[in-house]
């Protein structure tokens, strides 16, 4: 089965929480705090893996957690940083933000990787809120929480050379033919379902990649047929081959299918529509009427393309195809991607800021909600003096008082976070 496109969620860990704790030593009557630090949590990792070649994988796991990191422990001793979950992809895999679709990485070389949700940093222990006339904080941080999002992996084929054309005009005979490649054959449309590719090997020059890429039709652009399974495999190719059937025996105008096939090309991505691309007329061998080809081949020609007569199935007219594939490639050279790729500055993905708390007003009640809350609640002392003081300049420095104030409170009105309740005071 060829799966090549699929979505799915990933957690970076936790960060651990900070300790609260005191050194309980024979001989040191008055010990210090010594409250370790939360370890850091992992990171999740997409990478390059060569042996991969769809995204099948994926269709059974959709969810990744990376570990979170451990909470620190007393006499100072920090926790263990959680380990980082790495996520292998074929080569040519393109990662997007399923939120907005926006590209977040392309990779295509082995052993390529991103750093796709950083995990969130450990809490400080109480050592580090020891001061000289707080000699004994009862209270430490909680660990941050690591990034978590949704993404879509999308694969597009490492091909040199695309074949286009439509249902059952002879590319997959054509890829048996100049390669090893076994794609199912049968005459009858929508042979083939699935992307094949065929590594060939042509006199001196250095091996390339063709893709047979499933039949097209009208309307491709907007999902007929199989649609964008076809276009998004086309993308990364350097050079196109338009195989047209010429046997007649079908009823069809080959140029009239040349035609609606280029129309979609370019309806899907302009650049797509400027690749270079060869017309291969094929089965010669069965044709029934010579001058309709004359024709067909100054209308062609007319438009600027070159023409090969080709028979797939007896080989007839391939090798002065395949000679000047081999000198195109080498003319093209690399090509640019046709998608919008980010700057290099921005391959490791960042999350969008976003606000930690979110304040509301419910009947008499004013609600706190969000990260925030969680990290103060794990790190507050409410039965210490010095944890409360804390507490209450964390709510002050992070805005959360100036965001009451513009709701509207009072002195003595109730504020909830989660399952803690307060009366507000100036």
């Amino acid at each position: 089965m060829f799966v090549d496109r699929i979505q799915i969620d990933v957690k970076a860990g936790n960060g651990g929480h900070g300790s609260v704790a005191f050194r309980r030593e024979k001989y040191v009557p008055n010990g210090g705090p010594a409250g370790g630090d939360g370890g850091k949590g992992g990171d999740v990792i997409i990478r390059v893996n060569p042996s991969l070649r769809t995204l099948i994988d994926f269709r059974y796991k959709k969810k990744h957690n990376a570990q979170p990191g451990g909470n620190g422990e007393g006499s100072n001793r920090s926790g263990s940083a959680g380990d980082d979950l790495i996520i292998g992809v074929p080569p040519g895999t393109i990662i997007k933000n399923k939120m907005n679709d926006n590209i977040i990485a392309d990779l295509t070389e082995i052993g390529e990787e991103i750093i796709i949700a950083k995990g969130g940093k450990g809490g400080r222990g109480n050592q580090h809120f020891a001061t000289s006339t707080r000699q004994a904080p009862r209270f430490a941080e909680g660990g941050e929480k690591g990034d978590e999002l949704s993404l879509v992996l999308e694969l597009k084929l490492l091909a040199d050379v695309g074949l286009l054309g439509f249902p059952n005009v002879g590319k997959s005979t054509f890829l048996s033919v100049i390669s090893k490649a076994k794609p199912k054959i049968a005459d009858y449309p929508f042979t083939t379902l699935v992307p094949n590719l065929g590594v060939v090997k042509w006199k001196d020059y250095a091996s390339f990649v063709v893709a047979d890429i499933p039949g097209l039709i009208e309307g491709a652009n907007e999902g007929a047929g199989l649609g964008h399974q076809f276009l998004r495999h086309v993308e990364r190719t350097k050079l196109l081959v338009h195989i047209l059937d010429i046997s007649g025996f079908d009823g069809r105008d080959p140029f009239d299918d040349f035609t609606k096939i280029n129309i979609e090309l370019e309806k899907h991505n302009k650049k797509l529509s400027k690749r270079t691309q060869v017309v291969a007329l094929n089965k010669a061998d069965v044709i029934e009427n010579i001058s309709d080809l004359d024709d067909l081949i100054q209308k062609l020609n007319d438009k600027g393309f070159e023409v090969f007569i080709i028979s797939a199935a007896t080989g007839e007219g391939t090798d002065k195809l395949l000679d000047r594939i081999v000198m195109l490639l080498k003319e093209i050279g690399e090509v640019e991607p046709i998608f919008d790729m980010p700057e290099e500055s921005e391959k490791i993905y960042r999350p969008t800021f976003k606000k930690e708390y979110t304040v509301r007003k419910e009947n008499d009640y004013f609600i706190i909600e969000g990260d925030l809350v969680d990290k103060l609640l794990n790190s507050v002392n409410f039965e210490d003096y010095d944890s409360v003081a804390y507490f209450q300049r964390v709510l002050r420095n992070k805005g959360v008082i100036s965001d009451l104030e513009d709701l509207g409170i009072e002195d003595g009105k109730v504020v909830k976070l989660s399952y803690i309740e307060f009366e507000y005071f100036k």
